[in-house]
């Protein structure tokens, strides 16, 4: 498996594969069964999968249980899902579904106890999931503010996160771009590696983001959405 990998990602929102944008669930773009798009990737030539319980991370509880079931049993590749997971039971019952990592967000920012506890009881296997508007951390399916990124960090920095991932909500889905700075802003305070996500709309997009890693900072990977679905750019290129 390279060091660096390119996450395909797979929405869900009412059983269906979607895009959004900026993260208003109003603003969708379906895009079919998600089982479907998880194979699609799968074929061409994906690592690892990142699954995410739309409505769940909306509703503070797993709400897409039966697609993500059928991604899980369909594919042989890694899955990483987020979205609703905000206990230890429901943690727990994602992994042992067959995930391979779980992403805590609002759980993780709210109870970093809980996100600690979580992390000592499977090591390796929680992310945490930062997401970023305007440099404060947005939780409960982007609806809430929780404060600064720095801050949030600080209160986390005892957990043995596997990993970190930073979304830019005003980039995502929206194809103008990662935004570089506030993830090297990120990168630069992270104890963790860090996988990037918001706003790839080229190949050179992620050759950016992999140049911040050439910088001597420790980005593990970048997820990609839209510009996969609308063909903007191909999984094989990404991945060279």
């Amino acid at each position: 498996m390279s060091d660096f990998v390119v996450y395909p990602a797979v929405d869900i929102k009412a059983g269906r594969a979607v895009r959004l944008l900026r993260g208003e669930m109003s603003a969708e773009t379906i895009y079919g069964e998600p089982v479907e798009m998880a194979l699609r990737w799968q074929s061409e030539g994906a690592e690892w999968l990142h699954v995410v319980d739309l409505d769940g991370a909306v509703e503070g509880q797993p709400a897409n249980l039966g697609a993500i079931g059928a991604i899980l049993d369909a594919v042989s590749i890694p899955v990483q899902l987020g979205g609703g997971l905000r206990d230890l039971g429901a943690i727990g019952a994602a992994l042992d579904a067959g995930c391979s990592r779980v992403v805590l967000g609002s759980a993780a920012v709210e109870d970093p106890v809980l996100a600690a506890q979580a992390a000592r009881e499977h090591p390796g296997k929680i992310a945490l999931g930062l997401d970023l508007r305007d440099g404060k951390v947005a939780t409960r399916g982007w609806r809430d503010t929780a404060g600064d990124v720095g801050e949030a960090l600080v209160a986390l920095s005892g957990a043995e996160f596997a990993c970190v991932i930073t979304t830019d909500i005003a980039r995502d889905g929206a194809m103008t771009g990662p935004g570089i700075e506030s993830l090297a802003a990120v990168l630069e305070v992270s104890p963790w590696p860090v996988i990037a996500s918001g706003g790839v709309s080229s190949a050179s997009d992620v050759v950016a983001i992999r140049e911040v890693v050439a910088a001597g900072r420790q980005a593990s990977g970048v997820i990609v959405g839209r510009a996969l679905y609308e063909g903007a750019v191909r999984l094989g290129e990404l991945n060279c």
